[in-house]
């Protein structure tokens, strides 16, 4: 029998969710895991390899490699294979992007860089 909380997840994924707004909860969703946050605290040093991550995070290579997944699917990441080793690293300027964009969709007033710049 599923949990009351699998239940609701169930149905909140069921119900029609706006495009834009879904899109930040898989960002959001991707960086609510600690061992992803760990990934992305040592992509923050600059790129590494799966391997690297692997030491850094203490996981298997297939776990790295689904948490990889799930940060590439959220736009956090970018990698690129070169013969045996993959490369990881941060998208430029995510989270800059990522925050100028949830304050658009989310209805919040510019910060006060934005309204120095807008005149």
């Amino acid at each position: 029998m599923p949990s009351p909380a699998h239940i609701r997840s169930t149905v909140a994924t069921i119900i029609d969710q706006p495009d834009d707004l879904r899109e930040l909860r898989v960002f959001h969703k991707a960086l609510a895991d600690v061992n992803r946050l760990r990934i992305v605290r040592k992509l923050a040093e600059g790129p590494a390899t799966v391997g690297e991550l692997i030491d850094t995070v203490g996981l298997s290579q297939p776990l790295v490699s689904w948490h990889i997944s799930r940060l590439k699917a959220a736009g956090v990441v970018e990698t690129r294979r070169t013969g045996r080793e993959v490369f990881c690293q941060l998208r430029p300027n995510v989270f800059d992007e990522v925050a100028e964009r949830q304050r658009i969709l989310l209805g919040m007033p510019a910060g006060p860089a934005q309204r120095v710049e807008a005149h």
